[in-house]
């Protein structure tokens, strides 16, 4: 029932941004084997090809939704490669709200729960998935997508691949509502009155 109440603010959300300019990019192709950032004073060796900052990431359960990165600003030796990774850790009944990503397509591993999934291609249609541990699940460049664990007891874990290094998430709710848009221009965009606005506003910022 959550999950059919969240379906309509979606759409909602998905139709502002559609509406939105967005940058596009992505990463370009290199000449070389791989590249070493201008400011990196070390010595190249397995240790420059090593990324430490997942240790010890398992031994306390967060509280809320947190997601974890390895992209270009926490492992300088992704420069050039076109790849990045997250590992997203949901408490039980957590939300990682709709969203898009503008430079890379996403592939979503379930290590762990279940997690409610969904993506909205550029013709409004609703895609949904109820994955499993072990499942796969492509969330293609530039769409709103979301991932729900609406069990209420057991946590869920997921490693997300990004197809850049550096893939930014462009989060829908406050992109809409904490930016200062004139909250009579919301009202009218989403067909309500300024004080539903003002409320909306008020959970995003509590």
């Amino acid at each position: 029932m959550a999950a059919m109440r969240f379906i309509p603010l979606v759409m909602i959300f998905t139709f502002a941004l559609a509406t939105s300019k967005r940058a596009v990019a992505s990463d370009p192709d290199i000449i070389s084997d791989f590249i070493v950032p201008p400011n990196f004073n070390g010595t190249i060796d397995g240790s420059f090809f090593t990324f430490t900052g997942f240790r010890g990431i398992f031994d306390q359960a967060p509280e809320t939704f947190k997601g974890s990165k390895a992209s270009l600003a926490e492992f300088p030796a992704l420069t050039g490669q076109s790849v990045s990774y997250a590992v997203l850790q949901f408490p039980p009944n957590t939300l990682f709200p709709p969203h898009t990503r503008p430079d890379a397509t996403g592939l979503l591993f379930l290590v762990d729960g279940t997690l409610e999934v969904g993506l909205i291609d550029t013709k409004n249609n609703l895609y949904t998935q109820k994955l499993q541990t072990g499942d796969l699940f492509i969330f293609p460049k530039e769409l709103v997508h979301y991932q729900y664990n609406s069990d209420p007891q057991r946590p869920a874990t997921a490693i997300a691949a990004f197809g850049s290094a550096s893939a930014r998430a462009v989060t829908v709710p406050p992109a809409i509502f904490t930016t200062g848009i004139d909250d009579a221009i919301l009202a009218k965009s989403f067909k309500t009155d300024v004080g539903t606005i003002e409320k909306i506003k008020a959970g995003l910022t509590n």
